[in-house]
């Protein structure tokens, strides 16, 4: 891959070429007028739209909610836009400078900004796609799920498509956490002095509110999911299962998908190469969503 820089003055873009595909891609956009230096995000697009707006991939990186990158996306915007897709992955705020409800509220302000300005760089705004890896598994779940963070943008469930969240452990937070102390007390491990427990407000009430679970309900409108998960990981593989039955219970289409010959960081930096077995689950669950896609070149 090679970078070439073009002249702010003509297009505010880096030209990145890969191959069959060109990308565009719009570098440290301002999501919150005079606001964190965080609160920025990357919008990638396909060289050649054919002045189609296109489905938009709105990717939250994981970093257990303490650290991360919103540059940390590895093939998926590549394999994506070759797919026809705009991508867009953001930055948040991060514990502890802010608590978790403030950085929830800035992927929600980050997606919001998305909903109202991506037809600038070609995207369709009423069709979004989330996803997000490890702790951003969780963000994408919740935003996805529990419709008070969105409202609050002003964005309705409907622009949502669908989620995708990749090896998240905490869509259930109160038996993560009751999991991984009753692991530590078993084998005399000790106790974690900034874990889920802390993370999440050292409340339990809190640990209930950030559980996607807690809100999943009929009629809300919820995007279908596919969740994706590293099965050599018992965590991950509980609550992929737990958050997949309880999305049916309520008829929310949802499928969890369990990867083994991988690990926690291979299973998302995979994502994108066309003989992964879960990039192939990725392409049909966002195949028959989507519809035919402009400018494809991608497999199917």
């Amino acid at each position: 891959m090679y970078f070439r820089l073009v002249s702010a003055f003509v297009f505010p873009f880096l030209l990145l070429s890969n191959g069959a595909t060109a990308q565009r891609l719009a570098h440290d956009i301002p999501y919150v007028e005079n606001g964190h230096k965080r609160h920025v995000l990357d919008v990638y697009t396909p060289e050649n739209r054919s002045g189609k707006s296109l489905p938009v991939m709105f990717w939250i990186h994981g970093g257990g909610w303490q650290a991360g990158d919103k540059s940390d996306v590895a093939l998926k915007p590549k394999a994506l836009t070759e797919r026809g897709f705009v991508f867009v992955s953001t930055n948040y705020r991060l514990l502890p400078e802010v608590e978790m409800d403030e950085l929830i509220g800035d992927v929600a302000r980050s997606l919001g900004w998305v909903h109202r300005n991506i037809a600038r760089y070609g995207g369709d705004g009423t069709r979004i796609f989330v996803g997000g890896h490890s702790a951003g598994a969780q963000l994408a779940a919740l935003i996805c799920i529990d419709d008070r963070y969105l409202k609050k943008e002003g964005v309705s469930f409907d622009v949502l498509k669908g989620c995708v969240p990749v090896d998240g452990d905490t869509y259930d937070i109160p038996r993560m956490i009751m999991t991984a102390e009753h692991r530590q007390a078993l084998y005399g491990g000790k106790m974690f002095a900034f874990g889920h427990r802390q993370k999440f407000g050292n409340d339990p009430e809190k640990h209930v509110d950030y559980s996607a679970v807690t809100h999943v309900a009929k009629e809300k409108r919820i995007p279908p999911f596919l969740i994706l998960y590293f099965s050599g990981n018992p965590d991950t593989r509980a609550q992929a299962e737990r958050l997949e039955s309880v999305l049916k219970a309520a008829e929310i289409p949802a499928k969890s998908y369990g990867k083994g010959d991988s690990n926690h960081s291979r299973l998302n930096d995979d994502l994108g190469k066309p003989d992964d077995p879960a990039t192939q689950e990725f392409y049909k669950f966002l195949d028959p969503l989507v519809g035919p896609l402009v400018g494809q070149s991608g497999p199917r």
